[in-house]
């Protein structure tokens, strides 16, 4: 069974910390932690992740907007946006900026870990 890679995007530290810690308990590989989305886009490509969690406001360089990035070098990067800001309208954005999965955090870490597993079965098979 192959480990799943994650690179974990979100402006605040201690959400960052319990996102990263809390998937490394459940047997995810935590390949990065970025702050940012310029940070995350340098991450996604030295740390070749399966799956980007990523946060939506950030200063700077949004999830969004990095999320293009990242899939302009990266087509088939699975990006999984989690944040706390979530509507329609920001659902239809993030589809087309090339994300395969919205959460809300209110929805919390299960939603987060059991969707990560079902996006990343077929890359756990032989």
């Amino acid at each position: 069974m192959r480990t799943v890679r994650v690179l974990v995007v979100d402006d605040t530290e201690h959400v960052r910390q319990v996102i990263g810690d809390m998937l490394e308990l459940d047997g995810f590989d935590v390949v990065g932690r970025a702050a940012g989305g310029d940070e995350a886009v340098a991450l996604a490509l030295s740390g070749d992740p399966h799956v980007v969690v990523m946060d939506l406001q950030m200063p700077g360089i949004d999830g969004l907007e990095a999320t293009r990035r990242i899939r302009a070098l990266r087509p088939e990067q699975q990006v999984v946006l989690y944040t706390a800001f979530l509507d329609a309208s920001i659902e239809a954005e993030a589809r087309a900026a090339g994300v395969a999965l919205c959460l809300g955090k209110v929805e919390g870490m299960p939603s987060l870990e059991r969707e990560l597993s079902r996006l990343t079965l077929a890359l756990s098979r032989p």
